[in-house]
């Protein structure tokens, strides 16, 4: 590594509390983007960056707006020359709601217990992002310049699944136009071992309904000779599922040298327990000879996200005329949409419990799963930056939820080295009560984009380009 970035990571590293009070700055704003009582609020903050990016010294610092959309913020840096690689950051600015949740301190006020801070969107993925403003301003102020040029795009609806991002692909394709592009809103395995996302899992939303009468009927009078729907929807659903509540059908066959190492991965019992909230008394699922690693980013997985069955506070003695459940599946990456469908038709449509009417169909929001290979000069060049500051390379991980802007990404882009990594850790609770950025991973995530934009910079264009 150079001189000059080791002087500049020291420059970062010494300005860490000025990162921290920038950071507090934008997560004070309510920035909701599923939420149109909030979309001043996402515009604020959006206009607030901007004019931090002109100050910081970057180029064309602009707010794009498109009609019916939510804007995105760009600015560049192009001033390294023809023959340096220009490197696209993706971040985004929105947040996620926090109705009904318990926070211990108030979610847009940044507060500091121990080594990490809690606010909505600290990691998720405000940290992200602004960990590049920092590696940015560090080079600058020590050196004047950067290795490479830069191009950074901080959207404004990734929380809604970024429904108008590729409208301003198509609107704006020079805000995009890079060598190599890294997004910033991944997972990290630990808080000591940093990491590369190379697979996500896909979505898909199904509405299942139980029908058996065209009125609801008296229970008393009825029971006992009249199917209960909500019942049958249960049965149901259990079909779909093992004895440890996983989806039975649609299961991967994965690569034995990829599941050997899969083991390695730092998921034990402690790390889910803390990660997912476990309650006392409650096991994790057991791994039946399977890697956690494998059940949670290879695998397909069933969640029941709503029912219409009656809450304890509209309770009535009446047999249903229908029940329905929306079944959340997540499906493995590269798996196929519309044969998960089929797979799960045909199980709760033979021979149905009590003889009800069953019927199975797409509903709301469904998303591709991700999978890719890194190789090459780029992923060389990101495991040295990534040695230098956390003393080992990047690991490669999955992500076991649906991200839909990494798949538009892969499929626009998917000829250039694409580095998905980020700020959060096990412990992070993303859009949970409170969420947090572990300050540790922040100060070496900081260090190693200033080593990063250096790699990069010494490859050359035609080094990033040698991957393709």
């Amino acid at each position: 590594m150079s001189h000059d970035a080791r002087a500049v990571a020291a420059a970062a590293a010494a300005a860490f509390d000025a990162t921290l009070s920038t950071l507090g700055r934008y997560l004070r704003v309510p920035a909701i983007s599923c939420d149109p009582d909030h979309a001043a609020d996402v515009d604020r903050l959006a206009q607030m960056i901007r004019a931090d990016l002109d100050a910081l010294g970057l180029d064309r610092a602009r707010v794009l707006q498109l009609d019916g959309a939510l804007p995105c913020v760009a600015a560049e840096w192009l001033r390294a020359g023809p023959d340096a690689p220009t490197v696209l950051i993706y971040g985004h600015l929105d947040l996620q709601p926090v109705a009904d949740e318990v926070w211990d301190s108030p979610p847009h006020q940044p507060t500091v217990r121990g080594d990490r801070l809690y606010a909505r969107g600290s990691a998720d993925d405000m940290g992200g992002w602004v960990s590049h403003l920092a590696a940015i301003r560090a080079w600058f102020d020590q050196t004047g310049t950067l290795p490479c040029n830069l191009k950074l795009i901080i959207e404004g609806e990734e929380e809604v699944a970024s429904p108008n991002l590729e409208r301003y692909m198509d609107a704006h394709p020079d805000a995009f136009l890079a060598d190599v592009m890294i997004l910033t809103d991944c997972e990290n395995p630990s808080t000591e071992i940093p990491g590369l996302t190379v697979s996500l899992r896909g979505l898909l939303e199904l509405r299942l309904t139980c029908r058996a009468l065209s009125a609801d009927g008296h229970s008393g009078l009825w029971g006992n000779m009249v199917p209960d729907v909500t019942v049958a929807l249960c049965r149901l659903i259990a079909r779909l599922t093992d004895e440890d509540g996983r989806l039975v059908v649609g299961r991967q066959q994965v690569d034995p040298a990829w599941r050997k190492a899969a083991w390695d991965v730092p998921l034990d019992d402690q790390t889910i327990r803390e990660g997912a909230h476990i309650i006392d008394g409650v096991t994790p699922l057991p791994d039946r000879g399977t890697p956690p690693a494998e059940w949670l980013w290879r695998q397909p997985a069933l969640t029941v996200v709503a029912t219409t069955m009656p809450d304890l506070a509209h309770k009535k003695n009446a047999l249903r005329c229908q029940a329905s459940a929306v079944l959340s599946v997540r499906l493995a990456p590269g798996q196929d949409k519309q044969g998960m469908v089929e797979a799960i038709r045909h199980v709760v449509t033979q021979h149905p419990p009590a003889g009800v009417a069953v019927s199975l169909e797409e509903d709301g929001w469904s998303g591709e799963g991700w999978l890719y290979a890194p190789s090459g000069p780029t992923f060389e060049a990101a495991d040295r930056a990534y040695t230098a500051s956390w003393g080992q390379p990047l690991a490669h991980v999955g992500v076991g939820g649906s991200i839909p802007f990494v798949a538009l990404f892969g499929r626009r882009f998917g000829d250039l080295p694409l580095i998905l990594n980020g700020v959060m850790d096990p412990r992070t609770t993303a859009h949970g009560p409170n969420e947090s950025l572990h300050l540790g991973v922040f100060k070496k995530t900081i260090a190693a984009n200033v080593y990063l934009y250096a790699e990069l910079g010494a490859l050359g264009r035609d080094g990033i380009q040698a991957k393709r």
